[in-house]
């Protein structure tokens, strides 16, 4: 395939003009310097998705974006049931609403700074992370069910979390129309002893400083302050998200001839939205979203157990939890019409604007908390969600850096246990059980956190509010 050309629109903002089989353009946000970097391949990416029947407006990409499975992470894409659009496993992704969730502490760096070492030990005793790490959690079939229908809103009920804090989740810590009989015994099975449980690969827990504030009145609202110690919890659905996307993948490939698709990328499968495999998809997908709000639900809560121990004076508050890996039914006004679309983000945020009913109460005059997670040595950002009609992306942004290059390279060029060696020398304690991990996720192995950031801002898609530091990480 030739690479697709770029045309420049602005300083941020590059265009994919249709051609063949492209039913809307390609749009991809970001300052020269990353273009110039970006994988190739995202541009491919982001061609064949805009092939794909009902899409609506354009095929997005973010600054972060990097090359994916099927569409490009980094990748965003709406489409209309009413106009035969599909619903794609890949994307939303493997790790079904894989997210990020802030919580604030009360405390300041000053307080926190003398007990890093015992934190560090305690939380990495306590959350189990890892490849097929198990907790002390077990579901049985009732219990799972009831776990995949009620998110958050299960956890808290069983002890795990106040309901304060679901009113800071996305969708109230419960995502509606999740279907149990959609998801398959093999993915309950692989779920049954994994909650509570951080996983592998870029997941972490990570205590930060508030390193810096770019934008005080909305901090002021959002909580936050220079200094301030808050709690980043990066995870998702683990096995039984996996599970899902692995199936409905093949099932969705072998179906798409069946209902005229032609597909430009296998990788692509698809199915109509209201198609029985659609629907069965969506149901299944809702099901793992669950599971990953109460997967993080419980995860706070051992946080706060930790913190109680070691630091009685805290007090754990959620500031939000939001989803990069989704389908969402959304109302987005498009040529003066609001429409109900369907819009994919993988690996991209959701960013409402200032406004938004489905916004908290206190959030609304400043827009939504954007999650941005950084890469274990580097940055992280919270930023907030733009009204901005000139960026036509469905209110959607960053995710994070964005890989620069593949597990298996960084694994051949860093040494897990040096880079612990020089982030303790930086200040920054890191727990992991695997060295090799640590290798692949070496911070250089990621896009510069900052100029992802200030590309988003400038392109619109949000505004930075606060940058934060890393303290301690445990690492999956």
């Amino acid at each position: 395939m030739k690479t697709a050309a770029l045309t420049r629109v602005s300083e941020f903002e590059w265009r994919i003009e249709p051609t063949g089989n492209m039913r809307v353009p390609g749009v991809i946000y970001a300052t020269e310097a990353l273009i110039q970097a970006m994988d190739e391949k995202v541009r491919d990416q982001v061609v064949n998705v805009a092939c794909l029947p009902g899409i609506v407006s354009a095929s997005y990409a973010m600054p972060d974006a990097h090359w994916g499975y099927g569409f490009p992470i980094g990748g965003v894409a709406a489409f209309d049931a009413d106009q035969g659009g599909v619903v794609s496993a890949g994307g939303v992704g493997f790790d079904i609403s894989c997210g990020v969730r802030c919580l604030r502490t009360g405390l300041r760096r000053s307080d926190v700074e003398p007990f890093n070492e015992r934190l560090a030990d305690a939380l990495f005793r306590r959350i189990p992370v890892g490849v097929g790490s198990h907790g002390p959690i077990r579901l049985g079939g009732a219990q799972m069910d009831a776990m995949l229908t009620g998110g958050a809103r299960w956890a808290v009920e069983q002890g795990w979390g106040t309901r304060d804090d679901l009113k800071y989740i996305e969708g109230q810590g419960c995502i509606a129309d999740a279907r149990t009989d959609a998801v398959s015994d093999r993915a309950k099975k692989r779920q049954r002893d994994e909650m509570g449980t951080l996983g592998s690969g870029n997941h972490y827990l990570e205590v930060q400083e508030v390193s810096e504030i770019h934008d005080r009145e909305t901090a002021r609202v959002y909580g936050l302050d220079e200094h301030e110690v808050v709690v980043f919890i990066h995870c998702g659905s683990r096995g039984l998200g996996h599970q899902i996307g692995t199936e409905y993948l093949k099932t969705m490939a072998t179906s798409a001839r069946r209902h005229g698709i032609e597909l430009p990328d296998r990788e692509l499968a698809c199915a109509p939205l209201r198609s029985d495999t659609g629907q069965a998809y969506l149901g299944a997908m809702r099901a793992a979203s669950n599971c990953a709000l109460a997967n993080r639900q419980i995860i706070t809560h051992l946080a706060r157990q930790v913190f109680a121990e070691l630091l009685p004076e805290a007090d754990l508050t959620l500031l939000y939890d939001v989803s990069h890996n989704t389908c969402k039914l959304e109302e987005h006004m498009l040529d003066g019409v609001i429409r109900k679309l369907f819009v994919h983000r993988k690996g991209a945020t959701r960013a409402f604007g200032p406004g938004h009913p489905d916004l908290p109460d206190e959030y609304r005059a400043v827009g939504q908390p954007v999650l941005i997670g950084g890469s274990m040595g580097t940055a992280s950002y919270v930023l907030a969600g733009n009204a901005n009609p000139r960026v036509p992306s469905f209110a959607s942004a960053c995710h994070g850096a964005g890989r620069a290059m593949s597990r298996r390279q960084a694994h051949k060029s860093w040494q897990g246990g040096r880079l612990l060696k020089e982030l303790r020398e930086r200040g920054i304690i890191v727990r992991s059980p695997s060295l090799r991990g640590v290798a692949e996720e070496a911070p250089q192995a990621y896009k510069d956190v900052d100029a992802v950031v200030d590309g988003a801002e400038e392109a619109g898609l949000a505004r930075k509010v606060a940058k934060l530091r890393p303290l301690v990480c445990i690492k999956g």
